[in-house]
């Protein structure tokens, strides 16, 4: 396997979900709650911007590879599923929304596997509508890692919570748009759907 910077790069992210995570549970006298909530939040922001440069990066150097484009996706699930466990756990969004946006990732990635198999995987490439729906959850969870009021004026915890709600309607409208795709597409394939 080659190591390139794009990998490199998803592999940081990969590494940072543990830590903010971790600096989410330090004790008080280790880190007071919002000097963790910050840093967490800056952490999952750093770990976001690797995201946004690591396939910029693998496709202007010509360095995409089937373990990157593999990797990439694992990478952002599991670090938005981090996040949102965590902000359940200490009450910072409701466990409905986690669910919606949990359950419709490991839907849309069932499905993604399915349409690979019936040779239609294009029928399922990323839309415009879950990019937005993604940019609503990388706003909202930094917002609500810190949950504090940011500069005196600005409410985290209102933003954050606005955000996730976006992200959850953006979510189940995403999920239908895909699932609508893709039973057409398999139906006019003549495949078996149940």
């Amino acid at each position: 396997m080659v190591f390139n910077i794009p990998i490199i790069l998803t592999l940081i992210r990969l590494a940072l979900i543990p830590l903010f995570v971790w600096v989410m549970y330090f004790p008080d006298r280790w880190l007071s709650m919002p000097t963790a909530g910050l840093t967490a939040a800056g952490i999952f922001v750093a770990a976001a911007i690797t995201d946004a440069f690591d396939g910029y990066l693998a496709r202007k150097w010509n360095q995409t590879t089937a373990f990157g484009a593999f990797l990439d996706p694992v990478a952002d699930k599991l670090m938005v599923m981090a996040a949102l466990i965590v902000l359940v756990d200490l009450q910072r969004a409701p466990s409905v929304l986690a669910l919606v946006i949990i359950g419709r990732e490991i839907t849309i990635s069932a499905l993604r596997e399915w349409m690979a198999q019936i040779g239609k995987s294009a029928n399922v490439a990323v839309s415009t509508l879950g990019k937005v729906k993604t940019i609503a959850q990388m706003i909202a969870i930094p917002f609500l890692l810190y949950d504090k009021l940011l500069f005196e004026v600005v409410d985290c915890h209102m933003i954050g919570s606005i955000a996730l709600w976006i992200a959850a309607l953006l979510t189940l409208v995403s999920m239908a748009y895909y699932l609508r795709v893709a039973i057409d597409a398999g139906v006019t394939d003549g495949d078996d759907l149940h």
